[in-house]
């Protein structure tokens, strides 16, 4: 049975938090201390740690926010107005809300790293091109416009070459390091660590700053740091919804996002992709039933989340890695160009009737998650009210209604461009992903 922590020991955390007078670092066994055990959820979502729930209120009744969290192993308090003097934005991923609330604002040196490393993605063009280039994901076009703002020499992680500068031109390959053998990983973190300091220079007292996953972070850190430099990974921890947040947190890089061919991303968009990507928004298949069918009876976007359980099961399925996290968007009641026709659609009919509404038939994204599942399962056949039971136990959902019909398919492309979802195929980019994903779809009876 799991344990609900009571509001009443929630309530001891604020009164300790009374006593202290800028920030406090806890260990997972030093809050639980303090409040008694924690749920399952704290130690594996991001988004219990926001959001309007009761546990946070009682922190923010308090005068304080979460500024940097280790899921399951510690927690950092930080005065909400400290956060505030040092950043003009509140997002819970913003960088110099992070830093300086931690107390590294007094080390210019941790604000402003000397180098900084982008991962590279799967996501690639077709032809030879320079590396900042060559990777067309919504991350990386995100990692881009946040190393070009600041305005410090960068290079591209390439599981391929190493560090690879921005404008040198390398044709596209197909390894991944998380899927190398461990052998394989050492030795890329060690060539990484001696290549980068042939192309920058000596990193003895650098700070190094690194946007990449764990397996490249894993292999490269500890030879990075042999070299005498300072790894930091802002990035840590965080899903790749929370990832393209942490971006659009930023001021420079939402002036500076690239979208398809270099155009600026229009203000309007921005926002539905911040909202799109606010897991802390999400609700569960049966709260959206039972209490959102007046708010949804409208046009709008949506995005649906997987947990840890469920991204396994549609690994198992695909055979190939699927994260937990935001895994697929779409839009509802778009006009209908050129005919210019208004569709009868709203986000309820969408939502909660087509896609939990048991036939795949009527849904791309149950017919997706059933033909994953279905081949999980060696059958050749979607089971309709497994599927919906899956739906309901592992996903979540976030649903932002739209009063502007008539553009909504064009913001739908433009929102789709850049958080780019796993699981959605049409218009969206080749990936190993998508084109197995075609062709459970297509054996599919």
């Amino acid at each position: 049975m799991v344990h609900t922590v009571s509001v009443a020991q929630w309530d001891t955390l604020r009164v300790t938090l009374v006593e202290v007078n800028d920030s406090i670092q806890l260990t997972w066994q030093e809050l639980e201390s303090i409040v008694g055990e924690l749920p399952p959820s704290a130690s594996r979502y991001r988004a219990w740690w926001s959001g309007d729930r009761p546990h946070v209120r009682m922190w923010q009744r308090a005068g304080f926010s979460v500024a940097s969290l280790e899921l399951g192993q510690e927690v950092t308090f930080v005065r909400a107005e400290r956060v505030q003097a040092a950043t003009s934005t509140s997002d819970r991923y913003s960088p110099a809300a992070t830093v300086l609330a931690l107390g590294a604002g007094t080390d210019n040196n941790v604000a402003r790293p000397d180098l900084l490393l982008v991962t590279c993605v799967k996501s690639k063009g077709s032809a030879p091109a320079a590396a900042k280039d060559l990777y067309v994901s919504a991350l990386f076009k995100k990692q881009r416009a946040y190393a070009e703002s600041k305005r410090v020499p960068w290079f591209v992680l390439s599981a391929e070459h190493g560090p690879v500068a921005p404008d040198s031109w390398i044709a596209p390959y197909e390894r991944y390091l998380p899927e190398m053998p461990a052998a394989y990983r050492a030795a890329w973190g060690l060539w990484t660590a001696e290549r980068l300091e042939l192309l920058a220079g000596p990193l003895q007292g650098k700070v190094i700053e690194m946007h990449a996953g764990a397996a490249y972070v894993d292999a490269a850190k500890a030879a990075l740091s042999s070299k005498g430099a300072t790894v930091t990974t802002p990035l840590e921890g965080l899903a790749l919804g929370e990832r393209l947040a942490w971006y659009l947190s930023d001021p420079e890089v939402i002036v500076e996002s690239y979208h398809g061919s270099g155009e600026f991303f229009p203000s309007g968009t921005a926002s539905f992709v911040a909202m799109l990507l606010d897991e802390s928004r999400s609700i569960t298949p049966s709260e959206l039933l039972e209490s959102k069918r007046e708010e949804l009876q409208s046009p709008g976007l949506y995005s649906w989340w997987v947990d840890q359980d469920g991204a396994s099961d549609l690994t198992d399925g695909l055979e190939l890695l699927v994260e937990p996290g935001l895994i697929y968007a779409g839009l509802a009641g778009a006009t209908r160009w050129p005919s210019g026709k208004r569709s009868a659609n709203t986000l309820w009919t969408r939502v909660g009737g087509m896609h939990l509404g048991g036939n795949h038939e009527f849904s791309t994204f149950r017919k997706t998650l059933g033909s994953i599942l279905a081949r999980a399962a060696e059958s050749p056949r979607i089971d309709e009210a497994s599927l919906t039971s899956w739906m309901k136990e592992h996903l979540k959902v976030i649903a932002i209604p739209s009063d502007d019909p008539d553009n909504l398919g064009s913001l739908e492309h433009d929102v789709l461009a850049d958080i780019d979802p796993p699981l959605n195929l049409k218009g969206m980019a080749i990936s190993p992903v998508r084109s197995r994903l075609k062709e459970l779809r297509r054996d599919i009876r």
